[in-house]
């Protein structure tokens, strides 16, 4: 796979860099080079960077930031038992509980939503930092909701860092997690308060609060560029018809 020649390897995060120490110089050059295209394509273009991740595992498979990598990156890619299985493996390598959450979602991924809820009452959610709590917390709700279960959905999202008016990185996914969950359980007043105030916490635009909150409110988007496409064919077919 080619590298641009902007990318040194020295992007990646500093603990990853530690880790990759333990490999010959020029080949941990090589996997940080592929890890950081991974980290750079995931969003845009999962395909390609489970492609680099493939050619980190290559590389360096005992490395468990490069398992942890291509856990994500097939994760990306809907590719739900491989990315558990790397995640599993990452895990083993560092004893560490933050891929708790993930690797329940990938259960869910699997159709297997009852031992993603088995694993939301483990003892290793209790090792996760908040962060890992509320994602583990909305892994659980989803999988309620794959059961069908959707009063226990939303039961599951209420808690205190739902109720906090503190605004944190997770604050806007619980928020709107909520008022999905309302929605889909007929809730449609309470599912639009939470819509906007998920739209208050959404300062990234990580999610589409504000779209489904003015499909609730009966706001219609045009699309300026087809109307122009249409007019301007309306025009051709009144031209034709003139001459």
């Amino acid at each position: 796979m080619p590298i641009p020649e902007e990318v040194t390897g020295e992007e990646i995060d500093k603990d990853v860099r530690q880790e990759l120490q333990s490999l010959p110089k020029t080949l941990a050059d090589d996997v940080a080079k592929n890890l950081v295209m991974v980290a750079r394509l995931i969003d845009e273009d999962p395909e390609g960077a489970y492609a680099y991740s493939k050619v980190a595992l290559r590389l360096a498979s005992r490395v468990a930031a490069v398992r942890e990598a291509g856990g994500f990156a097939a994760y990306a890619n809907q590719k739900y038992s491989e990315a558990l299985a790397e995640f599993r493996a990452a895990r083993r390598m560092t004893g560490n509980a933050d891929l708790w959450p993930v690797m329940a979602d990938c259960e869910r991924g699997l159709g297997r939503p009852e031992k993603a809820l088995d694993m939301a009452g483990a003892p290793e959610v209790h090792k996760l930092d908040k962060a890992g709590q509320v994602e583990m917390r909305l892994v659980a709700a989803g999988a309620r909701r794959d059961m069908g279960q959707l009063d226990a959905a939303i039961v599951t999202l209420q808690s205190p860092e739902l109720a906090s008016n503190s605004m944190q990185p997770w604050t806007a996914r619980l928020r709107y997690a909520y008022a999905d969950a309302l929605l889909a359980a007929g809730r449609d007043g309470e599912a639009r308060e939470w819509f906007a105030k998920a739209v208050e916490a959404d300062r990234d635009g990580s999610t589409d609060a504000s779209d489904r909150l003015a499909e609730l409110d009966g706001v219609e988007f045009v699309d300026a560029l087809a109307e122009d496409e249409d007019e301007g064919e309306g025009g051709d077919a009144a031209e034709e018809k003139k001459d």
